[in-house]
């Protein structure tokens, strides 16, 4: 049998969840875990096109299959407004050089579940990141990594940096 919690029950669980896990999925009103809001391809590139943000792939592609496309099908809405967020907050140029198509290391918090994007490097961003984010040591694959105040993470792979949002930093 299932019992559902009591309205202040119900509402305790849903703020404890927003506060242990930021990014993750949060527990719904009545009690059960509600999925992360995913978006289109042509909804991110519309978000990405307001605010200045261009993309790139080296197939010219966009189909999510494909690992020489860049595709942005599945990509979760607090990523895309995480994006947003970087272009407002830090003025620099930035170009986007992986989305969700296959061809990333997978987990969680991977491309394909829709966490993370690539950006191209070019100093702007870079300075950004190292000035505005803490260092946090090396992730293991010997990236080092920064993360921001909303706790996002900004890995520095050699030729473009690979950014887990975890929320929409501050949207």
């Amino acid at each position: 049998m299932k019992v559902a919690p009591s309205p202040k029950l119900r509402s305790a669980l849903t703020a404890l969840a927003l506060v242990v896990a930021p990014g993750v999925a949060v527990l719904g009103t009545a009690g059960e875990a509600s999925a992360v809001s995913k978006i289109s391809h042509s909804t991110a590139t519309s978000m990405f096109r307001q605010v200045g943000i261009t993309w790139s792939s080296s197939g010219g592609c966009s189909d999510r299959n494909v690992s020489t496309c860049t595709s942005f099908e599945q990509l979760n809405l607090a990523t895309a407004q995480g994006a947003q967020t970087l272009k407002g907050a830090s003025g620099c140029a930035l170009n986007i050089t992986g989305g969700t198509e296959t061809g990333h290391a997978s987990g969680t918090y991977s491309h394909w579940n829709g966490y993370k994007l690539d950006f191209g490097k070019n100093t702007c961003v870079t300075s950004y990141v190292k000035n505005a984010f803490t260092y946090i040591g090396v992730r293991g694959d010997g990236a080092p990594q920064w993360r921001s105040g909303a706790g996002n993470v900004y890995a520095d792979e050699g030729n473009h940096w690979d950014v887990t949002f975890y929320n929409c930093g501050g949207c």
